[in-house]
């Protein structure tokens, strides 16, 4: 059985198509064509092209930044910070979000169609970085005409592409931020992705990557996953102030298995409604692209080096109650900029929401993202 038609080969959203005689080099040394890249625009790209703004979206994000999501319905994943009079104002900046590589919602990917045998990559898809993520990237950008970004904003895996890119690209970086991450991923973090990576693998419809085929998808090990890792976007106090220990439709315990706690049924919703959008390779991959991010190894063991010589303005940005990706972590991300002379701004945010701060609602985020961008659009002769 071929695998039917979905987000993956046919998405709503532009879409670059490269022919495969201009393969992308992958660090693996292994080198993908052809290749597609979804991508959404908003706003205008201005004559100078001195405009644009790239944003860069996390592990189970997608190019739907700002409108509605063509399969759950939903608003963009950050429409609270993009669009008409918000703070990366659409009306003035040209805003590009890209599906990363390895995704599942139209840019290349285990879930996508491979020419060479007429069915899904699964596990023959080559296993990518988030450098490979950049360089995609870069190919999407150069295809629009853009020599130099006026920015790259994202946050968690988004925020390790805006290092990247800042490191790879410099020279068409102006202006940088990321948010909640960190230069390396954690041996916390590894761990984490590989409990949800062994759930995905041990669903007996994984059928080792090839479930496509066989008509069947891994839902339930892909829904573990996802519960698994939603509980490290929170904190214990957002997780308390919500929950607590809250009965479901229910007064005492059912003396049972079933969903007894707030809490309980809330993370089985996640897990459901997640697998609703998302393909399990995906899952595997984009993770261990992020556990192999590490910018110092990639730069002779040195973090400054990932960032020598970089004219790029940095602003990072923390949330206290993240304990994903720390304040600690963004910290050496400055340190590592100062010993260059870079020009970069550090806020870390007051907040209790946990990693997942930067996709709600958070006044200071805003204000800092809209401040920041203003000075840079400034400082390029962007019109306001």
């Amino acid at each position: 059985m071929t695998k039917p038609a979905s987000e993956a080969d046919e998405p709503h959203s532009q879409v670059l198509r490269i022919p495969a005689d201009q393969p992308l080099a992958l660090e693996s040394g292994l080198e993908l064509g052809p290749l597609q890249i979804a991508y959404q625009t908003y706003g205008t790209l201005n004559p100078e092209k001195s405009n644009a703004v790239l944003i860069c979206h996390a592990l189970t994000g997608d190019q739907h930044v700002a409108n509605e999501h063509p399969v759950t319905r939903k608003a963009g994943w950050w429409s609270n910070l993009i669009g008409p009079g918000k703070p990366v104002d659409t009306n003035r900046y040209f805003v590009i979000c890209s599906n990363v590589l390895g995704g599942c919602m139209g840019t290349s990917g285990p879930a996508n169609i491979n020419p060479a045998t007429g069915h899904a990559y699964g596990t023959e898809f080559p296993v990518i970085t988030i450098s490979d993520m950049v360089r995609a990237q870069a190919r999407l950008v150069d295809h629009l005409g853009i020599e130099r970004l006026l920015a790259v904003i994202g946050g968690s895996m988004g925020g390790m592409q805006v290092l990247a890119w800042a490191s790879l690209f410099p020279d068409r970086v102006f202006a940088a931020m990321p948010i909640a991450c960190a230069a390396k991923h954690s041996a916390q973090n590894i761990a984490f992705h590989e409990v949800g990576r062994q759930a995905v693998m041990a669903d007996p419809d994984w059928r080792s990557g090839r479930y496509f085929e066989a008509g069947v998808r891994p839902v339930k090990g892909l829904s573990v996953a996802r519960m698994g890792a939603h509980i490290t976007y929170l904190s214990e106090s957002a997780l308390q102030r919500k929950f607590g220990r809250k009965f479901q439709d229910r007064t005492a315990p059912t003396f049972s298995f079933d969903a007894d706690f707030q809490v309980e049924s809330y993370l089985r919703y996640q897990g459901i409604s997640f697998v609703e959008r998302f393909d399990a390779n995906s899952y595997l991959y984009l993770t261990r692209a992020m556990d192999y991010f590490d910018l110092a190894a990639d730069n002779g063991g040195s973090l400054a080096a990932a960032f020598r010589g970089s004219k790029t303005r940095f602003c990072l940005v923390s949330f206290t109650s993240d304990w994903l990706f720390t304040t600690a972590e963004s910290r050496q991300i400055v340190h590592a900029l100062n010993a260059n002379g870079a020009s970069v701004s550090f806020v870390e945010i007051e907040s209790d929401k946990g990693h997942d701060a930067f996709l709600l609602e958070e006044p200071v985020l805003y204000r800092t993202t809209q401040g920041f961008l203003d000075a840079a659009a400034s400082a390029c002769g962007v019109k306001a």
